[in-house]
């Protein structure tokens, strides 16, 4: 029995990005019964693909009750709602075997990584003053992605001088404000941008100076994008919702490394069971940027568990 519920969890605060804002993070959990075994997995549709809850939903219920995993990489694309469904039957995998996911996969035994936080879009002086509460962490995520970003960059390096800082502008540059802006982020020392141009508007960006490596995120979506990133981007950012599940992002992850490329593991704003899979994939990656939990004011039972050394692979009683 496949069974779908949406969920709606509150954010601790207003979150920000070029595209909007939200104050809260709808998902869709999906959950696979056989055998008195439940699995679970947690999507995140997105609009800027042109998912819906409803139309990922519909997706679902279309599903034979008894389909494989490897019979559902070709029953739907790469997208939200292939993701919940892997991640779920990933999850009811271990709990009818008795092992873990990582086991069943092949994968060395997981350990904690280093996340970024994210720092929503904001006024100069609101970023800088979150740049300075979050000063500690050793990693912090910038969303940008309008036409007078700089005040915004040199906030929050005064805010937080020591951290080590990456930058998504989320499609929101053009290439006119990239290249005025990239020796600015050499200059303040950032480590990354992500996805300055729209994907699909982003040829000038072959060839181009790398003053700051470039990391694809909605140029690159599974194994089929990698073709063409060459000369383009550096690092590609794997998120299950992009890959539809932990299935193809281990594929892909492989491929693009492969391929010469680094690798940054990202996530949508969702719950610990969005981030679970998503841990695994991020072993030993460049970037790891999972902190969406850290951003709910309220969280699944049996939450992922952060601390200095970063996110935790999850228990058993959460995911896998």
């Amino acid at each position: 029995m496949i069974e779908t519920r949406r969920d709606t969890f509150r954010l601790a605060e207003v979150f920000t990005i070029s595209r909007g804002s939200r104050s809260e993070a709808q998902v869709l959990t999906v959950s696979v019964t056989r055998a008195g075994a439940t699995g679970r997995g947690e999507c995140v549709p997105y609009a800027r693909y042109d998912e819906t809850l409803d139309s990922v939903a519909a997706q679902i219920a279309g599903l034979p009750e008894a389909i494989t995993r490897a019979e559902l990489q070709e029953a739907l694309p790469a997208g939200a709602a292939r993701n919940a469904v892997d991640s779920a039957l990933w999850d009811l995998e271990a709990k009818r075997s008795g092992r873990r996911v990582w086991e069943l996969a092949g994968l060395p035994a997981p350990g904690p990584e280093i996340t970024a936080f994210t720092l929503s879009l904001d006024t100069p002086e609101k970023m800088r003053a979150q740049a300075a509460k979050h000063a500690h962490r050793p990693l912090l995520k910038i969303k940008l992605g309008t036409p007078d970003d700089m005040p915004r960059l040199e906030a929050v390096r005064a805010g937080a001088p020591d951290a080590r800082i990456i930058v998504d502008a989320n499609e929101g540059w053009s290439a006119e404000v990239y290249a005025d802006l990239a020796p600015h982020l050499r200059r303040l020392g950032v480590a990354l941008v992500e996805q300055p141009l729209p994907a699909g508007e982003d040829e000038t960006l072959r060839g181009l100076e790398r003053l700051v490596p470039i990391c694809a995120d909605e140029s690159c979506h599974d194994r089929a994008s990698l073709a063409g990133l060459a000369g383009k981007y550096d690092m590609v950012n794997i998120k299950l919702d992009k890959t539809g599940g932990l299935t193809e992002a281990l594929a892909l992850r492989d491929a693009a490394r492969a391929a010469g490329r680094d690798i940054m593991v990202g996530c949508m704003v969702g719950s610990s069971l969005a981030m679970a899979p998503a841990v695994l994939v991020a072993q030993g990656a460049a970037v790891t940027d999972l902190d969406g939990p850290l951003l709910l004011a309220e969280d699944r039972a049996a939450p992922l568990h952060f601390d200095e050394r970063g996110v935790h692979p999850s228990d058993p009683a959460l995911w896998g």
